[in-house]
Order: C-alpha cells, then sequence, then structure tokens
C-alpha cells in the first residue's frame, strides 16, 4: 500500500549561523605610519524561523527536507567595514504544530496562528572589530572578538489539528458517516474496521451563516493504549479540541461500557482530556422505535448528555448540532489563549523518526598563522582563541526578546 501524503510528525535538524569574527586590521596608508586600529565588526549569524500557513494540512515537506541550515555571518573588513548578515531560514508548518527537542522530549514552542512568525534558533552575534578595544593606554589592539557560535538542535514537530469538535469512538461506529453528512468532506466510508487511516477536517453548517470545524481521528479499541489496532497515535489531534463527540453504535452489547472504555484509553493518553466537555451520540437509531429508545435511556452513562442520531437517516442531526453548538460557546468550555504545553511524552514518540540518523558535516576550521604579521594583514582571530564574556558584547548586539517569542516577519527569507 502506498505511503499516505498526511505527515503529523517528523523529526528535523536545524541550525542557526555561527557570527562573523571580529577585524584586527591595523590601518596603513601614504603617510600615515600608525593609523591605528580600523577593523569592522563581524555579520550576524541567520536566525531560524517558524511560520504558521493555514494553506498547509500536514508536514510532509519536513520529510523530505531534514535538514535546515542558516547560513553564518562574513567576517569584519578594514576601514570599519561589518561583515554581511547570515541569510535567515523561515519554515512553514501547518497552523498547530508543536516543536520539541528530540533529544529531551521538552516543549520549545508551537505555531496557531496564519502569518504567525516564531524565532527558533537565534544566529550567532557577530564578533567585535579592535576598534572597540583601544583606550588610552591600549592604542594597537591586535586582536578582535570572534563570532559567537550558532545553535545546533534536532526537533520534532508534531502536527495537531485544531477543531471545535472531535469525533471519538470505535472502529465502525459511524464517525466518518456523520462527518460526510453534516460537512463537505469525503472520508473513506467502507463496511470494515479502521477504514479510516488519517485525521479527516469538515466544516459543519450551522443555522445560516454560523460554522463550526469537526474533526474525525481513526478509531480506537480497548488496548490502544498498549499498541493495540492503530494504538493512541491520532489522539493527538483532539488535544486542542472544545469538546468530544462519543460515538457509540445502538446495536453495541453495552453502551455504558464501551464509553467507559474510550474514557479511560483517553485518560491514559492524556489525563487533561478528562477535563474536556463531552457529548455522546448513539448512532445507527434508524432500527430503533420510541419506545426502545426510551427503554435505553435508563442505561446510558450518567453525567454526560447523549442524543440518538442516525446519519443515513437525517434523523436527530439537527438536535446534535444544536448540543454541539451551545455547548461550543459554553463560556466555561473556551479554549484559553495561552494553552499550557507538556512535554513529549515517551509513549506518544514514534519510533521510525526517532531513529532517523543525520549524517555528520565537516565544518570548515580556520587555521590561524602564529607568525604572521598582524599589524597590516587584517587578521582574523579565531573563534577558539579566546573566551568572550558576555561584557565585552555591545548592548547594541544583544536581543532582548526571550526565545522561542513571536518576531515580526523577516525582511529577507527562504522559506521550506
Amino acid at each position: 500500500m502506498a505511503e499516505s501524503n498526511f505527515i503529523d510528525y517528523v523529526k528535523i535538524f536545524c541550525r542557526s549561523g555561527h557570527g562573523g569574527a571580529g577585524s584586527a586590521h591595523l590601518h596603513r596608508a601614504k603617510y600615515v605610519p600608525k593609523g591605528g586600529p580600523d577593523g569592522g565588526d563581524g555579520g550576524r549569524g541567520g536566525h531560524v524561523y517558524l511560520k504558521g500557513n493555514r494553506n498547509l494540512w500536514t508536514l510532509i515537506h519536513l520529510k523530505y527536507t531534514r535538514h535546515i541550515l542558516a547560513t553564518d555571518g562574513q567576517a569584519g573588513g578594514d576601514s570599519q567595514l561589518t561583515g554581511k548578515n547570515g541569510e535567515d531560514r523561515t519554515i512553514e508548518v501547518p497552523c498547530g504544530t508543536a516543536v520539541y527537542d528530540a533529544d529531551t522530549g521538552k516543549f520549545l514552542c508551537d505555531v496557531t496562528e496564519h502569518d504567525q512568525v516564531v524565532r527558533l534558533l537565534k544566529g550567532g552575534r557577530g564578533g567585535l572589530g579592535n576598534t572597540h578595544f583601544k583606550t588610552a593606554t591600549r592604542q594597537t589592539p591586535r586582536f578582535a572578538q570572534p563570532g559567537e557560535r550558532g545553535v545546533e538542535k534536532h526537533v520534532i514537530m508534531e502536527l495537531k489539528l485544531l477543531a471545535d469538535v472531535g469525533l471519538v469512538g470505535f472502529p465502525n461506529a459511524g464517525k466518518s458517516t456523520l462527518l460526510s453528512v453534516i460537512s463537505a468532506a469525503k472520508p473513506k466510508i467502507a463496511n470494515y474496521p479502521f477504514t479510516t487511516l488519517e485525521p479527516n477536517l469538515g466544516i459543519v453548517s450551522y443555522r445560516g451563516q454560523q460554522s463550526f470545524v469537526m474533526a474525525d481521528i481513526p478509531g480506537i479499541i480497548e488496548g490502544a493504549s498498549e499498541g493495540r489496532g492503530l494504538g493512541l497515535r491520532f489522539l493527538r489531534h483532539i488535544e486542542r479540541n472544545a469538546v468530544l463527540l462519543f460515538m457509540v453504535p445502538a446495536d453495541s452489547d453495552d453502551i455504558a461500557k464501551e464509553y467507559k472504555v474510550l474514557c479511560n484509553e483517553l485518560e491514559t493518553f492524556n489525563p487533561d482530556l478528562v477535563e474536556k466537555p463531552r457529548v455522546l451520540a448513539i448512532t445507527k437509531c434508524d432500527m430503533l422505535d420510541d419506545e426502545l429508545i426510551e427503554e435505553m435511556r435508563a442505561e446510558l452513562p450518567e453525567g454526560v448528555e447523549t442524543v440518538f442520531i442516525s446519519s443515513v437517516a437525517q434523523m436527530g442531526l439537527t438536535q446534535l448540532k444544536d448540543v454541539l453548538w451551545r455547548t461550543i460557546n459554553d463560556e466555561r468550555n473556551r479554549i484559553p489563549e495561552s494553552i499550557v504545553q507538556r512535554d513529549l511524552d515517551e509513549r506518544h514518540r514514534v519510533q521510525a523518526e526517532d531513529d532517523f540518523i543525520f549524517s555528520a558535516e565537516k565544518e570548515e576550521v580556520i587555521e590561524i598563522d602564529d607568525d604572521e604579521d598582524t599589524n597590516a594583514g587584517g587578521k582574523m582571530i579565531g573563534p577558539d582563541s579566546k573566551e568572550w564574556s558576555d561584557e565585552y558584547w555591545e548592548t547594541d548586539y544583544q536581543d532582548e526578546n526571550d526565545d522561542f517569542q513571536v518576531v515580526s516577519d523577516p525582511d529577507e527569507e527562504q522559506v521550506f
């Protein structure tokens, strides 16, 4: 079977650019035998940005572009010429993408809005030229500041679909059929388990110009937290939904038991899902009469609003939309603007991506000849020649923004 184009978990390697070294040049000109230091500053290394794009729905473009490398800043020159800044790199991702450190699983940042720009890795600051180090007692400094090193990081990007309602149920519970009837989505529908192999989104129209988004994920079974069936991999797509719609067929042996099993699997995946508002839909009710429905109400689970529906017979769908709309717009069920993100759980990792090995690349090493005359040659000091503390960096070079803060769109960028 051909591999699906829907990729919601990918591991990539990112590196910001190194800052360029400052120049240790001493000015030499006719009739100016001792012109003094005039070495310029090095350029800043390129940043690595993330940018939200609502026109993307998968991370497949990153699966085949696993190395995102910003360029290094150029070294400073004589006559106080500042080196060119390194080129930034911008990674476009679908809205709802969370980023984690691949080595530790620590949550780094997320992108939830269109055109939202987040700086993932900061480029190294350029080194200061020797003109910054001249004093009354040290008029010809023959050294300059090396550029700051860039940042290298293996990151995991995890896509979590943004929707108002998430469908939860066993295979063949009627989730895809419901989505195809009340929205324009065309999910695969067949009479066998695990027909749905990837999440589907649909926009549900409600009483005129209003609408809400519904997400259908592959069915889960008892023991999915232990890897049975398709496991719990796709449950990440309902973590950000406002309402969970549980769907249980009317011909089930024990509706309350199946509902409890689904709740236990969700709690095993993420305990925070227990706090989300729920609605229970009893599907395939076209085979029931009013008397049998009343008898079944006594056996339904307590504490959850229940609706009897039939997608094929268009039964109870208007009532279901009313219940979902009311639940979505309840102030107590609103998704907070700032969502508290958890670190990546070991159980939620995709082993095939974690085992992906990146080829090592050799970096160019600058060799310094200690015997070379630095008075007029403009020699650059290597990055390992001296350790510089933050007090040597000028205030203009310091970035006040903390890591992973939303920033303005960079002027020049290369999009992947």
